[in-house]
């Protein structure tokens, strides 16, 4: 249960900070409801457990593959994160502009989640971070098969379980304030997002 314990910590060291998918989830949270932001979430969450197990099963072989593609991730992860962000933007000037709720084409859950998992993806660092982690442990860190799974395990529960409370924020934060402040919220909110694309491409 050790290596669990660990794997929780790791789960949420990787989660809690806040950036431009976190925000993502809350947006959705706020603008679609609790469901569609827990299957955001979600999505942000099988990516986490998915480079824990990269790095703990495939080691440093992991970063020496994604090591000559991080340049093209972050140019990607960044245009990903601007255009998701100016797309939040022109559909809620669409709504406000009909006066109408925003009900019709609206991406279902199968879409939402792939959409999440694909920007998640384009973080080359979330592998490494896990594989630091383990290489850091050292002679410590056992590296049995049962060690694996127990870790791997505490990232999944750790990251939906974080990812789940901000699809509950943006949930509670849509029944309990007025439309115009939801409405400045997601506009801010979208607005954080082009501006955290723009750092990326920037960092470049």
């Amino acid at each position: 249960m050790g290596a669990f314990w660990e794997g929780l910590i790791a789960g949420y060291g990787i989660a809690i900070p806040l950036g431009a998918v976190s925000i993502l989830i809350v947006n959705t949270a706020l603008d679609r409801g609790f469901r569609l932001g827990l299957v955001a979430g979600a999505g942000t969450a099988t990516v986490d457990l998915l480079c824990a197990a990269l790095a703990v099963f495939a080691g440093t072989a992991a970063v020496a593959f994604i090591a000559p593609y991080s340049g093209p991730l972050q140019v990607a992860s960044g245009i990903a994160l601007i255009a998701m962000g100016v797309y939040g933007i022109l559909r809620l000037r669409r709504r406000v502009k009909d006066s109408v709720p925003d009900t019709g084409n609206q991406d279902g859950e199968i879409t939402v989640y792939g959409k999440f998992v694909a920007l998640t993806l384009l973080n080359p660092f979330t592998v490494a971070y896990f594989l630091a982690l383990i290489l850091g442990k050292g002679a410590s860190w056992s590296f049995s098969f049962g060690d694996c799974l127990w870790f791997i395990a505490g990232v999944g529960l750790a990251s939906l379980s974080w990812e789940t409370l901000l699809a509950a924020v943006g949930a509670l934060a849509r029944k309990h304030l007025t439309p115009r402040f939801m409405t400045a919220s997601i506009l801010i909110g979208n607005s954080i997002v082009i501006l955290l694309g723009l750092r990326i491409m920037m960092a470049l």
